[in-house]
């Protein structure tokens, strides 16, 4: 415990004596006026008035909350929540997901993006199914041995289904802590997510970290937000530095990111005289792995070389036309421009393996991507399929 509390103390900005006492505060990130009893409980006396209804509320089973902690990763909790309701029904116990073919956890994700983490997901949960008897560890040295499980996600496992009092730091708790310490720090960096930990380690409310996490998290998300925080509405404003400072617009702070790289494609509507259409799987790694896709070309191309490209890549003869419909997709570190053709195509040779001619209303059948889908979507409402 005195190691512990020499490292919180440090986090903090005091510079500590080997015996483990405060010597002088060397930053100006340390609250002094916050009672950490007082802020455990106003901010789980908010959360259990305040909280929102979510289906993976509805449970504390460690398989649920595991799923659904890796559904919200980079993505919006209105957006997971139908995701979510058909992924339980699809795959309701641990085995189901275990065992199931990728093909039918990738249609089942469809959308949902970062399709890594379903991958991910299924070969740990398969790892807790085979080696601790399909029950999910409660310590957390062995659940962030397992596969796709990171800190937070482990101390959101550990704390709610399990009531450990571990910490679960997101960006919306980095956010919140960030203010009410006034922190200065890059909330970017790793060793700022290590120095939230420590302090949550000495805050967290031991009798509930369940509602105390979770309570952190819904203040970011509701209150505590990123641009024009609702300060009058924080249950904790009175022990906020920041608020107190008139700085919680400027913070948290964070470097921003390097310019999206953009990459120009087209893609291709192929059909053949009976109707079918081309369609190819991407490769089994890099982005968005597996999933299907229309035929793709990097780059911008006349009629002639537009040609020449497809019959080399795919074994057909085509002249396709622009459909004058582009999607543009966004990720994380670049942004793809596609273009979409329309055209006949025939076969001049054997397809590629990863290559096949299917018809119109077996697509369901296959897992495409958001940005395939859109057109896919704009080739339906045409009357192209």
């Amino acid at each position: 415990m005195e190691n512990k509390r020499i490292f919180i103390m440090k986090a903090f900005g005091f510079q500590v004596k080997s015996k483990g006492y405060q010597v002088r505060r060397v930053t100006e990130t340390y609250n002094e006026n916050i009672s950490y009893s007082d802020f455990r409980r106003q901010l789980i006396e908010w959360y259990q008035a305040h909280k929102r209804e979510l289906p993976w509320r509805e449970s504390s089973d460690p398989y649920h909350i595991w799923v659904s902690e890796i559904m919200l990763q980079q993505t919006r909790v209105d957006t997971v929540i139908p995701y979510y309701e058909q992924f339980m029904r699809k795959f309701p116990e641990m085995e189901d997901l275990a065992y199931a073919e990728e093909e039918e956890i990738l249609k089942v994700w469809e959308g949902l993006g970062y399709y890594s983490r379903v991958r991910n997901l299924q070969a740990a949960v398969r790892e807790v199914v085979e080696h601790y008897g399909s029950v999910v560890p409660d310590t957390r040295k062995e659940i962030e041995q397992l596969k796709g499980v990171g800190p937070y996600t482990a101390g959101a496992i550990l704390s709610i289904a399990y009531a450990k009092a571990e910490p679960a730091v997101d960006g919306n708790v980095m956010r919140v802590l960030s203010r009410v310490f006034c922190m200065e720090d890059d909330i970017g960096k790793p060793q700022t997510r290590k120095k939230h930990e420590a302090i949550l380690y000495e805050l967290i409310d031991k009798s509930d970290p369940s509602s105390f996490n979770q309570g952190l998290m819904e203040l970011g998300a509701l209150v505590c937000t990123p641009t024009s925080p609702g300060c009058l509405l924080c249950p904790v404003r009175t022990q906020c530095l920041a608020y107190e400072r008139g700085q919680q617009e400027r913070l948290p702070i964070k470097m921003k990111k390097k310019k999206a790289k953009s990459i120009e494609l087209e893609s291709f509507l192929l059909k053949t005289e009976k109707g079918e259409l081309l369609i190819e799987k991407r490769p089994d790694k890099g982005l968005l792995a597996g999933l299907w896709q229309l035929p793709v070309l990097e780059g911008r191309f006349d009629p002639g070389e537009r040609q020449q490209k497809l019959a080399e890549k795919y074994h057909i003869e085509a002249e396709p036309s622009a459909a004058n419909f582009q999607v543009k997709h966004i990720f994380s570190h670049l942004i793809w421009e596609i273009e979409l053709y329309v055209g006949r195509a025939n076969r001049n040779g054997e397809l590629p393996a990863n290559c096949r001619i299917i018809k119109a209303e077996e697509l369901e059948q296959y897992a495409f991507p958001v940005s395939q889908q859109k057109l896919l979507n704009h080739c339906l409402e045409e009357g192209w399929l």
